[in-house]
């Protein structure tokens, strides 16, 4: 859900790629309620992170948004933003299907407005400098 709303929310001003742990399939819940606010990911393809990280990918900012309580969350080596959003796994809901589609729909606009901050917040310059590079900048006479 995130990767679909930064395509969409930021334009072409972000290169985003979606991946986990492991490789997984769709959950049939999430692809119906972005459906409902017209983005279609029916065709989206699950990738793992080991993968990209072996096919030498470089990001500037690398978004979890597992539950960090519950699940291994995926790192990225290297010098890179990291992000942490702690959101529950979709798969782990529980109830009726209109329940589930209900906690669906609440977890899709949650993760909706934290990419919408996060668009914000990375339109700033100063957002995507490192502390090491601010602290060199600094010590330069």
């Amino acid at each position: 859900m995130a990767e679909a709303f930064l395509k969409q929310l930021g334009g072409d001003r972000f290169d985003v790629e979606s991946a986990g742990i492991e490789r997984g399939s769709l959950n049939f819940n999430v692809v119906k309620v972005m459906a409902e606010v017209c983005i279609d990911i029916s065709n989206n393809e699950s990738k793992e992170v080991f993968d990209l990280f072996r096919q030498g990918r470089m990001y500037d900012a690398v978004v979890t948004v597992c539950d960090a309580a519950n699940e291994r969350c995926p790192i990225f080596p290297g010098m890179v933003r990291r992000i942490s959003w702690s959101f529950p796994d979709p798969s782990t809901f529980m109830g009726t299907e209109e329940v589930v589609l209900q906690q669906t729909r609440r977890l899709r606009d949650e993760i909706k407005e934290k990419v919408t901050e996060f668009i914000v917040e990375a339109s700033e310059l100063n957002y995507w400098m490192h502390e090491e590079a601010i602290l060199i900048k600094e010590n330069m006479p």
